[in-house]
C-alpha cells in the first residue's frame, strides 16, 4: 500500500430486499485505490487498483476487527448525517 492514509468508511446497517438479511458495505480508499467489502461476510466485493496481496488485508483485517465494524455500522444513522 502507498505512503498515503488508507481512509474507511463503513455504511448504516442495510437489508436485504427479504428484509431478514443485514449487512453493511465497507470502503477502503488508498489515493485512487478503492475497495468495497461486504460485512458479515467480510468479502470484497469491488476492487479498482488494490493488488491481490492488498485484498487479501483488507478481508484479513475485516473479519479481525468484525464485531467493531459492526458497532460502527450500528451506530451510523444516514438522516443524522444529513443535517450536518
Amino acid at each position: 500500500m502507498s505512503d498515503q492514509t488508507m481512509k474507511m468508511t463503513v455504511s448504516p446497517i442495510c437489508t436485504d430486499k427479504t428484509g431478514r438479511k443485514k449487512f453493511a458495505y465497507v470502503t477502503f480508499t488508498d489515493g485512487s485505490k478503492y475497495a468495497e467489502g461486504r460485512i458479515p461476510e467480510c468479502k470484497i466485493t469491488k476492487n479498482d487498483g488494490f493488488t491481490d496481496e492488498e485484498v487479501a488485508g483488507l478481508h484479513f483485517y475485516m473479519k479481525a476487527n468484525l464485531k467493531e465494524l459492526k458497532k460502527i455500522a450500528a451506530k451510523n444513522n444516514v438522516f443524522e448525517a444529513l443535517k450536518k
